[in-house]
């Protein structure tokens, strides 16, 4: 399998080096050359299948021979040896559990898979993964990589937009990890590591990859759990709904859709960040400055994989490039008459999320965090059947206790974590702060 650039202007290369480089040098993402079709045997048995073999099998077309059978295999066991319940909430829908792994985030699938194939392809070189997150990516990535030997974790994070116990998992861990608190948002983050991802000066003196979903490696075991659920599901072919924010987690649903897997439709379910939405409603793709919402991971105004998900809705890569490798009118026009068959978005406001999760604890007793609140209220309004994703464990927001009045049993990862010190660099919004705390890994 052969990865090209959505800005088109990088050479195409294979998974190892998709996934070593992070981002291609012309700044677009990777993405798969062609999207394979799953097999006839997954398709059919999957239900009966290991959740190990089900990844194994799901993720083998992408990585071609970057990974011998064996350690590809070992590399699935390890990235899902935890719990991904489904758990039925009314008579219509069920949450799918993503919060059992080691940060209590669905990001810990993507995170551990990655970590497991750098270690692999090893480096000549000292590597850097540069992470940017919103709240959860961080955690997961730090935790995924901390004593990996031979790499260094360097993760930018907004001041003031991450929970009490997001910060403590980004900033306690130490070693080879390092946070970085950027008085800005978290749009201002990412762009900072796609510039860096892209700074030949950096990349020359030490090995520099992505650890978000910029990254091949990150982005595309996010497909596991969607057969997950299904294993479980009983009924009609389900909807899935997916909070979404920059957009990987529903993009790797939708990539697994067209290569084959059941789903009757997919829901972007979007706090006041609404791009995506109202592109879906419109035909204008507008990104706007990040809106902080009680959602807080999904408070981006510009999702990195918005191109990604123009890619799979047209099946074949973007027509009417414009310069610099940037979407077309007509391609935005094909790929939302695409969209519109299997993909609708919404904007949950504020208050409908406080109030969504109030009603569904008091009338049934589970306790939604406000991403999962956001998810189950557009899957709600819907009227349709099917899956929300539950993706983080509800004591990582503040706000879930000041809503509800309480966190319920509060993990005893998160409790080893009380009274530990804050470890992170402070800086505004600064590239240059940037490259040397990256420069000072070598």
């Amino acid at each position: 399998m052969q990865y090209f650039s959505t800005n088109r202007h990088s050479p195409s290369v294979a998974f190892r080096d998709a996934a070593l480089l992070g981002q291609p040098d012309d700044k677009g993402l990777y993405f798969p050359e062609s999207i394979p079709r799953l097999s006839d045997d997954l398709l059919a048995n999957f239900r009966e299948m290991p959740n190990d073999e089900i990844a194994f099998q799901v993720i083998r077309p992408y990585i071609g021979d970057a990974i011998d059978e064996a350690s590809l295999r070992n590399i699935c066991r390890e990235t899902v040896d935890f719990d991904f319940p489904l758990v039925k909430i009314t008579e219509n829908i069920s949450a799918l559990e993503l919060f059992h792994g080691p940060t209590l985030a669905f990001k810990d699938v993507g995170a551990r898979f990655m970590s497991r194939c750098l270690r692999h392809f090893g480096s000549d070189r000292k590597t850097v993964v540069l992470v940017a997150t919103s709240g959860d990516t961080g955690g997961a990535v730090a935790a995924g990589f901390h004593g990996v030997e031979g790499i260094d974790v360097v993760i930018l994070y907004p001041k003031g937009k991450v929970s009490r116990v997001q910060e403590l998992q980004l900033t306690t861990l130490g070693g080879n990890v390092t946070a970085i608190e950027v008085d800005g948002v978290f749009d201002d983050c990412q762009a900072m590591a796609k510039t860096a991802l892209a700074d030949k000066d950096i990349q020359e003196k030490v090995f520099l990859t992505s650890a978000n979903s910029i990254n091949v490696a990150r982005w595309l075991p996010q497909q596991f759990y969607y057969f997950f659920a299904l294993k479980k599901w009983q009924g009609d072919t389900p909807v899935f709904c997916v909070p979404s924010g920059n957009f990987g987690n529903i993009c790797a649903g939708l990539l697994a859709h067209a290569s084959g897997m059941p789903a009757a439709g997919f829901i972007a379910a979007c706090n006041a960040n609404a791009a995506v939405p109202d592109f879906l409603r419109t035909g204008n793709y507008e990104p706007k400055p990040a809106i902080a919402t009680l959602s807080n991971a999904m408070d981006i105004g510009e999702p990195s994989n918005f191109v990604r998900l123009i890619e799979i809705l047209l099946h074949k890569p973007a027509r009417e490039q414009g310069r610099n490798g940037q979407v077309g009118n007509n391609a935005l026009a094909d790929a939302r008459a695409s969209a519109l068959k299997t993909l609708s978005a919404v904007s949950v406001s504020d208050e409908e999320t406080v109030a969504t999760m109030k009603a569904v604890f008091e009338t049934t007793g589970y306790m939604l965090d406000p991403h999962g609140a956001v998810g189950y209220k557009a899957l709600h309004d819907s009227g349709k059947s099917g899956i929300f994703l539950e993706t983080a464990h509800p004591v990582k927001f503040d706000s879930v206790k000041d809503i509800l009045g309480t966190f319920g049993e509060v993990p005893q990862s998160i409790a080893d974590l009380e009274g530990k010190a804050k470890q992170a660099i402070e800086i505004g919004v600064d590239f240059d702060a940037v490259r040397e705390v990256i420069l000072s890994k070598v």
